[in-house]
């Protein structure tokens, strides 16, 4: 292989992650915390919302609902970076590259 097919297949590989990037950025995936509170994150890891049920809105329990926030929302980050990680395998082959995202 020479060094322009190299250079040729890296900048088409380059492309394709910045293809892939703003494709991410318009996915979305939803995490719950028992279904009492909801999390929406983006391909960024950006959490675009909050939803917290009535119910479980408790002023002599506040501690409760900050673990169900904290546990959607880490489950959330999480299923986003799946979803990014699952989608960047497909452009580079299974080939882990780290600071892509």
């Amino acid at each position: 292989m020479n060094m322009n097919n190299l250079m040729k297949q890296a900048q088409q590989m380059q492309a394709k992650l910045a293809m892939l990037q703003n494709e991410l950025a318009e996915r979305e995936v939803e995490a719950s915390a028992g279904g009492m509170v909801k999390v929406r994150v983006n391909g960024k890891q950006q959490v675009l919302s909050i939803s917290i049920n009535k119910e479980c809105v408790d002023p002599n329990d506040v501690a409760s609902l900050e673990e169900l926030v904290l546990t959607a929302v880490n489950q959330g980050l999480k299923q986003s970076q799946d979803m990014v990680q699952q989608a960047m395998s497909k452009v580079t082959g299974g080939m882990n590259i780290p600071g892509l995202f």
